[in-house]
């Protein structure tokens, strides 16, 4: 099929050249083949097209490259598409006859039967683009009006998608009364595709909400085998799955062909399954074959569903199918009212329109059952009368005239009213303020389908029955829809009557609105089926997941203290209650006050580092290693931010991460300490004779390249314990029955002993370093400060490792951060408190004779 429309585009759309054979012959654009397609033609100044099924069936000929292609047999007609395209015909003369609209233009209109066949469909979509006339004049530019402005069209999703991916390219816009699949909402894939009938994304959320109301959570789905079906069950699918609301207990796709074998099969499923409700998404084509089958095998008990393609199918509602069919619920497209429809369908005659004879003709002969000409000689059917031409219509019972269900006709009248509102808003453009290049306007002299497309896209309009037609950026009208319901009566007879809405506004968004008093229900009980997989569970039991079978099956399993993991018995053992679950949380007070203490930390290593780089150039800064310094604030920073990772909800990142950067800050944090600790000791060993050699080792970059080793180590330790044996986030339910403490398991006790290790060895290097240099003759003294500054931090972390493996859940945390804290702040005080003490308050000594001078003297005598 593929093929067959792209011969057609590359002969239709490739074939229209343009000659200037002589100065006394005008300009032509001639058509090299032509289609004849059957159709219903009407002349105006501006001419839309329309795609509607007269016929069901059709003969598609052999096509080849060398011979010409023969014309397709269409048959069995089809009443109601040509009533949908007589609304078509009468919305056209409405609009004409309205002074208010489109006035001084006429419109007029082209329509083909696509047989229900994409290839003809695709035919007469392309006629009507190109053109239908063996020639056509133009001007000396080969520029005019387009043959056809807009076209609307087609009946189904799977034609709109052939035609709208050709027609797009053009920009040529089509607005569809009956394609629903949602893949058309794609507006790069069809820049053109508008529609007046909710697309099924939207119907598959209206039976959702049906399902939920009446809690039936455990369905079967049958679609046909096309993009209307597939499209659909996908959304089913993924709705499903997002709202948690149900399950889909089957998925069958029906036959395109009566196989009995197949429709055995499906129907065999749908008796094991233990699902009471079952949603159709196929044509009426399709649901007749599977229906006839469910008879066959006496299926009873079913709940249907029904989707817009059958809602409304006279064909399903038989006295064989009515005693499994009764009761079901269907979306319907939203019933409007036409006033003047039947009065202009009354006259239509067979000699009515002598370019439309041939439709006019075949109506006659099928509403009247009579010929125009007698049949051929040895013809069988010799037994229809002739037809005189004279018959009254509403003499004959036809559902041609009825009114009161008038669905599909709504939507093409909107659909017509929507290209003539855009038309007429594109005519009243005022030149100099247009939309397009230079602010022009467009003209009917030089009007292209695409200038069109734009004013198509912004119509707003309200329809005499009381909608407000409009179209968003996908091309969707504003959704709305009828919930249907089948009522078989005593007598046999069918009704189908109207028991709720469903619609989407802009204020509510989507809502269902139902009077379930008035829904038939085909049970004994007279009340909604139950429809679960596994029922709820009783008092004293709770859920437990079946393995690989949907979340709406499951086993209820009776509730034992301690021994269940998310849950655990009432005193009384009637029933089940879910555990606590319990952390450090940022909402409990012990959790703030961490925070509180973690940011306040942070905020004053971040004062403090501030004051240091303003000072950066005053003595009492410049004699401590001012780099150093900087680096020890930056370090000090990310200990009291790591502690935030140790509070609220356990996650695999915050496991991992929270001890890796707990042990990194710490070392680049005692590796600055370290160094700080030697370059003071090697100042002193330079100060005496013969000792400057030994500063040549503890220059800026060896210092750098120091306190960057020590701290790569630590972090290749991190690493291979991640790889290793990674923690990761655990539930404990062996500290407390009723609660469930969510923690973080170390995963590696070797690799979080070496990393706390690794800190120790590094703080203890340290603290003798500096105990040693604590005497050393200098006014400030910094290794007493660093002495002081290890003795707290060793202290801190000697005493964690008892309370820590001695606190239990969340409690074990709060050690921690405690720890990590009291440390950071011991470091902070200690090395910092004094200093900026000085520069901040005593101005006074903080100059080079105040730090260096006393010790000097000292040193001197």
């Amino acid at each position: 099929m593929v093929i067959l429309c792209m011969v057609l585009v590359l002969q239709m759309f490739s074939s229209c050249f343009c000659s200037n054979v002589s100065s006394s012959v005008s300009s032509t654009c001639q058509l090299q083949r032509q289609f004849h397609v059957n159709g219903i033609h009407k002349t105006g100044d501006v001419v839309l097209g329309g795609l509607f099924v007269f016929h069901l069936f059709s003969v598609l000929p052999e096509f080849s490259y060398t011979t010409e292609p023969h014309e397709p047999i269409c048959h069995g007609f089809n009443v109601l598409g040509f009533r949908h395209a007589q609304t078509m015909a009468f919305a056209i003369d409405e609009i004409n006859r309205n002074s208010n609209l489109l006035p001084n233009v006429t419109l007029g209109y082209s329509m083909y039967d696509n047989c229900v066949a994409v290839g003809v469909g695709f035919r007469g979509a392309l006629l009507m683009a190109s053109g239908q006339g063996d020639h056509f004049l133009l001007d000396n530019n080969c520029r005019g009006p387009p043959p056809v402005l807009g076209i609307v069209g087609d009946s189904s999703s799977t034609h709109c998608i052939a035609i709208s991916s050709v027609l797009g390219l053009y920009r040529v816009p089509m607005v569809s009364y009956f394609a629903t699949c949602s893949c058309l909402s794609d507006q790069e894939r069809f820049p053109s595709f508008f529609r007046t009938i909710p697309s099924d994304a939207f119907q598959v959320r209206a039976m959702l909400q049906i399902l939920n109301r009446f809690g039936w959570t455990w369905v079967g789905l049958l679609i046909s085998d096309d993009d209307y079906g597939l499209h659909a069950a996908r959304s089913l699918q993924s709705d499903l799955a997002q709202s948690g609301g149900g399950c889909l207990a089957y998925l069958e796709v029906l036959p395109w062909s009566n196989d009995p074998a197949e429709l055995r099969r499906i129907v065999n499923v749908m008796k094991k399954s233990t699902a009471r409700v079952v949603i159709g998404f196929a044509h009426e084509s399709l649901m007749i074959h599977i229906l006839e089958e469910v008879v066959k095998q006496n299926v009873t008990g079913l709940q249907w569903i029904a989707s817009e393609a059958w809602t409304a199918a006279t064909g399903l509602q038989t006295p064989d199918l009515m005693p499994y069919l009764g009761g079901t619920l269907g979306i319907a497209i939203r019933r409007g009212e036409i006033p003047g429809l039947r009065d202009f369908l009354l006259r239509i005659r067979p000699d009515s329109d002598p370019y439309n004879n041939y439709n006019n003709n075949i109506f006659w002969e099928y509403t009247f059952q009579c010929r125009f000409s007698p049949p051929p000689a040895g013809w069988l059917d010799t037994g229809r009368a002739l037809c005189t031409g004279q018959e009254d219509l509403e003499n004959v019972a036809t559902t041609f005239l009825d009114m009161s269900d008038l669905r599909p006709e709504y939507n093409v009248y909107k659909a017509v009213y929507a290209l003539a509102y855009a038309l007429d808003d594109m005519l009243q453009c005022v030149p100099g303020r247009g939309p397009f290049r230079g602010h022009s306007c467009a003209s009917l002299q030089k009007l292209q389908p695409w200038q069109l497309l734009y004013y198509l896209e912004r119509i707003n309009f309200t329809t005499a029955f009381g909608d407000q037609v409009s179209f968003d950026v996908n091309g969707d009208a504003l959704p709305i829809y009828d919930v249907m319901n089948w009522h078989w009566l005593s007598d046999g007879s069918t009704k189908v009557q109207t028991v709720g809405v469903v619609k989407k506004s802009a204020s509510t968004g989507e809502e269902l609105t139902m009077d379930e008093d008035r829904i038939f229900w085909n049970f004994d009980s007279k009340q909604p089926p139950r429809s679960v997989c596994s029922e709820s569970c009783p008092p004293g039991t709770r859920v437990a997941r079946r393995k690989g079978e949907p979340l709406c099956c499951f086993d209820c399993i009776p509730c034992s203290e301690g021994k269940i993991k998310n849950f655990w018995s009432s005193p009384q053992r009637d029933h089940c209650i879910p555990k606590r679950i319990e952390f450090l949380s940022y909402h409990e007070p012990l959790g703030i006050c961490l925070t509180t203490a973690s940011l306040l930390g942070t905020l004053i290593c971040t004062i403090v580092l501030g004051v240091f780089i303003y000072h950066r150039s005053t003595p009492i800064v410049r004699a401590n290693n001012s780099e150093l310094s900087f680096q020890l604030l930056l370090s000090l920073k990310l200990c009291f931010l790591c502690s935030l990772l140790f509070i609220g909800h356990p996650r695999l990142w915050t496991c991992q991460l929270r001890h890796a950067a707990f042990g990194i800050s710490f070392v680049l944090c005692v590796s600055c300490i370290l160094v700080k600790t030697m370059v003071v000791l090697a100042v002193f060993k330079a100060s005496k004779p013969g000792g400057g050699a030994s500063l040549k080792w503890f220059g800026a970059v060896q210092q750098r390249g120091t306190v960057l080793v020590l701290t790569s180590i630590q972090a290749a330790i991190c690493t291979a314990w991640l790889v290793s044996s990674s923690p990761a986030p655990h539930k404990n339910t062996q500290y407390h029955s009723d609660k469930i403490v969510y923690e973080c398991v170390i995963g590696s006790t070797v690799g979080f002993a070496v990393l706390l290790g690794y800190i120790g060895f590094l703080a203890i290097l340290s603290l003798l370093l500096a105990f040693f240099a604590r005497k050393l003759p200098d006014n400030f003294n910094e290794a007493k400060l660093i002495t002081f500054s290890m003795l707290i931090f060793c202290a801190v972390w000697v005493a964690f490792i008892p309370a820590y493996i001695n606190s239990p859940g969340k409690y074990a945390d709060a050690v921690e951060v405690f720890a990590i804290l009291a440390s950071s702040f011991g470091l902070l005080v200690a090395l910092f408190g004094q200093k900026c003490y000085i520069i901040l308050l005593r101005p006074e000594r903080n100059t080079k004779k105040a730090v260096m001078g006393r010790g000097s003297n000292k040193y001197n005598t």
